[in-house]
């Protein structure tokens, strides 16, 4: 019932992207300077208004006719708009918000991150402490923290960061998921004393990332807000050498963080295609200005942009929006992720879910013969049903009966009706080293395989290898997508055993390699940022068109 609506949804999403048809659009920004003055570093406004029209350049044609128009215009400042902003930290986790957030900043899957919970949960030895639960109970949709626990973490907020750091009365966060049961705390560090770097010795490397995060996340939620100033800067030009020309307006925002708060710990991560908070403000400082002022124009600055589809889920974006929705528990959602990849019904490609030719399938099958079934409203109205069972407000035989009557009925019309659908082996263009036959990607329980087209004469079969568009530093043969037993997925060069080379972070394209610094592979970081693998240098992605994945046999 979950899985089914989850794999509707990353279907669903996918559909959206390739029916998605992108339209061109552009901006003209202005890079701009004081005339006089100490604080004369450049900076950015983007064409907002024409006549106090909002501007909708649509082709470069329009622009350069903006620019053109431009050309020797007068800049003056008409309007300074300064606010202060307060911005509060984010409630302590819970379960899909700590699965969420350490996929976010630590790449961890649903799976991987209740696996290292559990460690952290049951107990790690801890010097002469012996064996010491660190955290908190991990399967939970409460927010609430024990009135002790929030006395010890002010407390150390005080001691730590000064009384300043403390919120004028103790936080109360209310759960935002629909249905939440809150039978347990929020997810937190036992004890806040229990600072991650003291425990870093004692903890495998994915329990300290995991309870740091968590540990952080607690101590952030208990404390003051923080504090921005932020500008919005309305800039006049006009050109001078036309009479009754059209006046243009350009605006910069920007914003400064006046007073740290909780920031000074931590700050939560975001999505593809969702902006930082940074971003929503400015992200960046602007010189002091007031209004009249003139300044100076550096140069005009025109840039082409095409409207962006959806992006596709990831195992965050998921769990967040099943939880959005009120279908599953904490209990269920790494399972529910776990089971529709290892069933093949969904891929994972870096963080990205894609769904797999026998996924859309299956799903299309079941929306035509079982749409209630897999309907996002029946699985949620499910849900408080099992919930009024579990609290005697509902009858069960009562719930049962309404669910199984109709359920019955579409059951036994599908079997005589459902299509029977088999697929048919894709071709790889490359060949039986066995039998010469031609190698062919085939579905099998746990996915796709690469098996011989002589079956059943010839039984030879290899696993499914998908090249990432980068080659190995090492031999130069193409890097492939592997996993371990437990799923875990990591790059390595086709060319094994004859080379070993091995990463676990997604190697960039070929067009984006190597490392500037040292000529080493360079691999997917934080969101925007690379990370050589020779050197451990971290810099901002050069944009580059990424390759799709192609299959390859091994």
């Amino acid at each position: 019932r979950v899985q089914s609506v989850a794999v509707r949804l990353v279907v669903e999403r996918e559909r959206e992207i390739e029916a998605f048809q992108r339209e061109e659009y552009w901006t003209l920004g202005a890079e701009l300077q004081k005339q006089r003055g100490r604080s004369r570093k450049p900076f950015t406004a983007n064409l907002a208004q024409i006549d106090g029209a909002k501007v909708d350049l649509k082709s470069e044609e329009q622009t350069r006719a903006v620019e053109a128009a431009l050309q020797g215009a007068v800049f003056v400042v008409d309007e300074v708009r300064k606010r202060e902003q307060q911005r509060n930290p984010s409630a302590p986790f819970t379960t899909s918000t700590m699965q969420q957030e350490a996929s976010r900043k630590l790449g961890f899957t649903a799976r991987r991150t209740m696996a290292v919970a559990q460690q952290l949960y049951e107990g790690v030895v801890v010097g002469s402490e012996g064996s010491v639960g660190l955290i908190t109970y991990m399967r939970t949709d409460s927010t609430n923290i024990a009135a002790s626990a929030q006395e010890q973490a002010l407390k150390y907020i005080a001691e730590r960061y000064g009384s300043d750091f403390v919120p004028p009365k103790p936080r109360v966060y209310k759960a935002k998921s629909k249905g939440a049961q809150e039978a347990h705390e929020a997810i937190r560090p036992t004890l806040v004393t229990r600072e991650p770097e003291m425990l870093k010795d004692a903890l495998s490397s994915d329990q300290y990332k995991l309870y740091r995060l968590i540990w952080q996340r607690f101590v952030a939620s208990q404390m003051a807000a923080a504090v921005l100033d932020t500008t919005s800067v309305d800039i006049g030009a006009r050109p001078v050498a036309v009479d009754e020309a059209p006046k243009y307006t350009f605006r910069a925002t920007g914003s400064v963080v006046k007073f740290q708060g909780f920031m000074a710990v931590y700050t939560e991560g975001k999505d593809e295609g969702e902006a930082t908070a940074e971003e929503e403000e400015g992200g960046k400082s602007l010189p002091p200005l007031e209004a009249g002022e003139p300044l100076d124009l550096l140069r005009l600055v025109p840039e082409q942009h095409f409207t962006q589809p959806p992006p596709r889920y990831t195992e965050a974006t998921l769990v967040k929006a099943l939880e959005q929705f009120g279908i599953g528990r904490p209990s269920t959602y790494a399972p529910t992720l776990s089971t529709i990849q290892d069933r093949g019904y969904v891929e994972r490609s870096g963080r990205q879910l894609i769904p797999t030719p026998i996924g859309m399938t299956v799903n299309d099958l079941l929306v035509a013969h079982f749409p209630e079934i897999v309907n996002v409203e029946f699985t949620a109205k499910m849900e408080d049903d099992l919930d009024g069972i579990a609290t005697n407000d509902a009858p069960w035989v009562e719930v049962l009966a309404r669910f199984y009557g109709p359920f019955a009925r579409t059951l036994a019309l599908a079997e005589t009706e459902m299509p029977e659908v088999v697929f048919t082996p894709e071709p790889t263009g490359e060949y039986c080293e066995k039998c010469g036959s031609e190698f062919v990607i085939k579905y099998g329980r746990f996915g796709k395989f690469i098996a011989c087209s002589g079956y059943p004469k010839c039984r030879n079969a290899k696993s499914l290898m998908v090249k990432v568009g980068a080659k190995c530093p090492e031999c130069g043969g193409e890097m492939v997508e592997k996993k371990t037993r437990r799923k875990r997925i990591f790059y390595s060069c086709a060319e094994y055993p004859k080379c070993t080379f091995a990463v676990w972070n997604r190697p960039l394209p070929q067009a984006e390699q190597p490392c500037q610094s040292c000529g080493g592979l360079l691999m997917e970081a934080a969101a925007g940022e690379a990370k050589c693998a020779k050197c451990g240098e971290v810099t901002k992605r050069v944009e580059a068109m990424v390759a799709a994945p192609v299959p390859a046999a091994g």
